[in-house]
């Protein structure tokens, strides 16, 4: 069920502390952490604690923890003294995403060019 936690999902894992991960930040509603294949030399994702497949769904169910996401990747941003960054959500198989709980990539410290891909 949607905002609840999965027990074969490794994001509610590491929300739940359950599985280790390199946190930066933590809020009331959401986890930053260090993506363990980074894909520029910050590369942070940024979760909701609760659990929705994707960022569409987490938009329609809960808007406002969707914006703690957002404002989150900011805040991490900022913690990282990055001047420019890229903030991407996968949503769906075809676009890239790989673990179905919502979570926006905050990539920076290198030129990101574009398109992507």
């Amino acid at each position: 069920m949607a905002g609840e936690p999965q027990d074969d999902c490794l994001f509610c894992k590491i929300a739940a502390g359950q599985t280790p991960a390199t946190i930066v930040r933590e809020t009331d509603t959401t986890v930053a952490f260090r993506d363990i294949n980074p894909q520029a030399p910050t590369h942070i994702l940024v979760i909701p604690k609760a659990h929705h497949k994707d960022a569409a769904a987490l938009a329609a169910a809960a808007p406002g923890v969707a914006a703690d996401v957002l404002r989150e990747t900011q805040a991490v941003a900022d913690q990282e003294q990055l001047e420019s960054y890229r903030t991407v959500f996968n949503t769906g198989s075809a676009a890239g995403q790989t673990v179905w709980h919502a979570h926006a990539h905050v990539l920076g410290g290198r030129g990101l060019h574009w398109p992507p891909g």
